[in-house]
């Protein structure tokens, strides 16, 4: 297929609380270094700077996620987003992320509640702005009840510092809990062609929620981080060749398909990559492509 003129409305707008953002969107983790948290061989500069600029410039993309525990041993991709879109233009949504952290060395830890204001705090230093438009709580895989953590969120989007709040890597009941303190704009989960039953059932439920549904990973599958998606499985590799397009843009265009709530934040810091995710957003499945692509979900054990 081709990425020729098509741009990030091709997918289609949903509202996030009030701001309205094109389907398709761009995550900021591997702006950093070729993998999620590579800490020894950073991006080039210049080449990331121009991949934002060309993102929101010349593809319309009016959607990014980032977070500020995004860096490698030279590169911040709040910073670089901050070089690259400040003075940000009008109808841009910048989502990030609290909860997990880093310390200069790499170490991760995670915030306690009273702790979440400095992470709010750095996402505002380095993003350069005086509020965020939204900020998703990230929980801990395995962890138990959030309502203390969202509900030191929802103090500081009273106290005008955040805008809207979202979850992310939660569980249904997580969900309820952080929707008992607080209005939640998106759930940002783990999903993409393959995924789980359950996983599946939950998208479903947000769209009946009013719910925006974000995915990470969707294009990677069980790549994850270092984002491979070698191995794919002949029904994607079918779909791919009927429609002239690579793997890639399938597993997006089935994702966004999944329901008109469903966002996506695919991420490179390739331009030739970001022409072709972005033209996935114009790619439209069959019937019967959808089915196929969907009898690859996974039951949960």
């Amino acid at each position: 297929m081709t990425s020729e003129k098509i741009t990030s409305a091709a997918a289609g707008t949903w509202e996030l609380g009030d701001l309205t953002v094109n389907r398709m969107g761009f995550g900021a983790m591997r702006l950093t270094g070729s993998a999620a948290f590579d800490l020894g061989a950073p991006s080039d500069r210049d080449r990331s700077i121009g991949v934002l600029r060309r993102a929101v410039d010349e593809f319309g993309v009016n959607h990014i996620d980032t977070a500020a525990f995004y860096f490698s041993s030279l590169r911040s991709a709040n910073e670089l987003i901050n070089r690259a879109l400040a003075p940000y233009p009008d109808g841009l949504v910048i989502a990030t992320k609290v909860g997990p952290g880093r310390d200069p060395s790499g170490t991760w830890l995670w915030a306690r509640p009273d702790q979440l204001r400095g992470q709010v705090e750095e996402n505002l230093r380095q993003l350069g702005r005086d509020h965020l438009d939204l900020v998703n709580f990230r929980a801990k895989n395995g962890s138990g009840p959030i309502a203390e953590h969202f509900g030191a969120l929802a103090e500081l989007r009273d106290a005008g510092l955040v805008r809207h709040l979202g979850v992310s890597n939660v569980t249904p009941q997580q969900l309820a809990e952080a929707r008992a303190v607080a209005p939640v704009v998106c759930v940002q989960n783990r999903y993409g062609v393959g995924a789980g039953s359950e996983d599946d059932a939950f998208l479903r439920a947000c769209g009946e929620q009013g719910i925006a549904f974000v995915p990470f990973f969707a294009i990677a599958g069980e790549g994850r981080e270092a984002g491979a998606t070698a191995g794919d499985r002949e029904e994607v590799l079918a779909v791919a060749r009927a429609h002239d397009a690579t793997p890639a843009q399938i597993r997006l265009a089935w994702t966004l398909q999944r329901g008109p709530h469903v966002l996506a934040i695919p991420g490179t810091g390739n331009p030739d990559h970001l022409a072709q995710n972005v033209a996935a957003g114009a790619l439209r499945l069959s019937p019967q492509e959808r089915e196929l692509l969907a009898s690859l979900l996974q039951d949960a054990e």
